[in-house]
């Protein structure tokens, strides 16, 4: 998955901990080898590799993640597209990032190519095979695949082990469950969206506190615009690219932070809000209800001003971000 994972749980009475650890990696390396596009023989891979009407079988997780891509597709009005890739290599954000694109933008006509095969449409799937319509097209899970093993790894820990304490985080998504080594309920620190901070360095915004209800559970994803960023004649270019117009994002919220039932949607909710601009995605989030927090620049503060201090920045929940963090009294 290109990142790191931290699992912290409360081992059960008389629990094998080398079959725990087996079991996780397991069903990481199950992930990987459906979904990773770093591996060339992995379903993904493969299907990106195929022309147009070649059909391939898929797996559950695979299935799973393509269903719920689709949802958010929908709902977001096209801003999260799992097709968006050949956009985001375009513009230098990719796996073939280089020294001269980042120097330069793209032109009006490698945008419109890389955009004629964006096109989540052209995707089709039948039962448990899928199929493009259209040559070039291909799939991309890594905004939505992260918060997926999150949800797999607490499923093993919560089904195969009866594990009720833990906190399972993969690349900043996460997914908590009854209480903490300290026997509190989980927190999650959200960082302001300091440009180059460290985790020596970070600043927190706002903690999230799991809440009592809801099963006692919670699926966490955040998404930012602030560490992955180039500038061309002196204009800031987010790396998250809008499907719908082929360009980086302008106006966008620097950090947004989704609480969902599954760490899946939040993840691939998380990059939705990020990849339109701040007014609108707040609008779509209070419309489908979704518990969202924004990290946006002060009132009267610039992006040009904007320094490394957690004043230049504030907090804009919706109202369901507001009602989970009630129900624990979190700040």
């Amino acid at each position: 998955m290109g990142t790191s994972y931290h699992i912290s749980y409360q081992l059960p009475k008389g629990a094998d901990e080398a079959a725990i650890q087996a079991a996780i990696d397991k069903r990481l390396q199950d992930i990987n080898d459906s979904m990773s596009t770093y591996q060339a023989d992995s379903t993904i891979s493969k299907f990106n590799q195929l022309g147009k009407d070649e059909p391939i079988t898929i797996d559950e997780d695979f299935n799973h993640v393509l269903v719920a891509s689709r949802q958010v597709y929908e709902l977001s009005g096209g801003a999260f597209d799992p097709t968006v890739m050949p956009l985001i290599d375009t513009w230098g954000f990719g796996s073939t990032m280089t020294v001269e694109r980042l120097q330069t933008p793209p032109t009006a006509i490698e945008i419109a190519q890389a955009k004629a095969l964006v096109d989540f449409e052209s995707i089709i799937q039948k039962d448990k095979t899928i199929y493009k319509a259209k040559d070039g097209i291909g799939l991309d899970f890594s905004a939505v695949a992260k918060g997926y093993g999150v949800d797999v790894i607490a499923d093993v820990l919560k089904n195969n082990y009866q594990i009720r304490n833990y906190m399972v985080e993969i690349g900043g998504e996460v997914a908590t469950s009854g209480v903490s080594a300290q026997q509190q309920p989980w927190q999650i620190a959200i960082d302001a969206p300091i440009e180059g901070s460290t985790v020596s360095e970070r600043q927190t915004m706002a903690v999230i506190r799991q809440p009592i209800n809801n099963g006692n559970t919670m699926h966490l994803a955040t998404s930012g615009n602030y560490r992955n960023s180039v500038v061309f004649d002196g204009k800031h270019y987010s790396h998250t690219i809008d499907p719908t117009t082929g360009e980086p994002i302008v106006g966008g919220a620097p950090s947004v932070t989704v609480a969902a039932d599954t760490v899946a949607l939040a993840d691939a909710w998380a990059t939705a809000l990020t990849a339109m601009p701040y007014k609108k995605a707040l609008s779509v989030a209070k419309e489908q209800n979704i518990a969202a927090l924004f990290v946006v620049l002060a009132d009267g503060v610039s992006i040009e001003a904007a320094a490394d201090s957690i004043d230049d920045w504030q907090v804009v929940q919706t109202p369901a971000m507001q009602a989970l963090r009630a129900d624990k009294k979190s700040s």
